[in-house]
């Protein structure tokens, strides 16, 4: 029997008593999604690694290469809004409803305008770490503005600055990420599937990581080192990884919150 507790903060019930061995379940059941229904969770991560692709070149472009990295530690920030498609399509699966690809790409949700302010909150978020990064890059590097990525990743592994930089850019990201996280891995697919305000998602969230903080760090670090290996592909792993973090996000939420 499967405990909850009650919040009463966010007045939902979520489960306290998830083991180590959940999320690997929540990755296998997400893994059974993808290949249960390959052409749409396929087109829809092609289209995501295609749109990186298309950032990035245009990174390239504009002799901008050094933000890429900035670029994938956004991604990861907002990520959890971009795979709303996927959660909607195991919710019709498990729901033995239709899937078709029109659904999960004009996806009909049960609190629109809630997703959408917690869309709006994300960005910021990200607009928050763009300017950091900025900021952090000038305080060890000057004004001088960006120099191509071939130039930078040398100065980033072989100079006291550089990785003084990259320590402490990966811990501000990285700390911006852990909040994100917390705030998103559940209230996402509850604002799909549920009325709800975004207020109580984001509480419900933030909870159920409190109370399954190791399993839930443990889901964090797959969702992040699957996603990173995607990246990692010049964006071809995208193709299955984004699909397959983004089903198992779905049962994440489904294991958690109790109805």
């Amino acid at each position: 029997m499967v405990a909850s507790t009650h919040d009463g903060m966010s007045g939902v019930s979520v489960s306290d008593t998830l083991t180590m061995e959940d999320p690997w379940r929540w990755l296998s059941a997400g893994w059974r999604d993808l290949w249960a229904m390959p052409l749409i969770s396929l087109t829809y991560g092609l289209g995501f690694a295609l749109i990186s692709a298309v950032l990035v070149g245009g990174l390239f472009v504009l002799d901008l290469s050094s933000l890429v990295l900035a670029l994938a530690g956004g991604f990861m920030l907002v990520g959890p809004m971009l795979a709303v498609g996927m959660y909607e399509a195991s919710r019709r699966r498990e729901a033995g409803e239709p899937v078709r690809l029109r659904d999960v790409l004009l996806v009909a949700t049960r609190s629109p305008s809630q997703l959408a302010f917690l869309g709006v909150l994300l960005m910021l978020v990200l607009l928050v770490w763009i300017r950091l990064a900025t900021l952090i890059f000038a305080l060890f590097f000057g004004l001088g503005g960006f120099p191509p990525l071939a130039e930078f990743v040398p100065v980033l592994l072989f100079t006291w600055n550089g990785v003084a930089f990259l320590t402490i850019g990966s811990a501000v990201g990285g700390a911006l990420a852990v909040l994100v996280f917390a705030m998103s891995v559940i209230s996402v697919p509850m604002l799909l599937a549920e009325d709800r305000d975004a207020m109580t998602a984001v509480l419900t969230s933030i909870n159920a990581v409190r109370r399954n903080f190791w399993p839930m760090v443990l889901w964090g670090w797959l969702v992040g080192f699957v996603t990173a290996f995607g990246i990692a592909t010049l964006f071809v792993g995208l193709i299955v990884t984004f699909p397959l973090v983004g089903h198992g996000t779905w049962h994440a939420y489904r294991a958690v919150v109790r109805h």
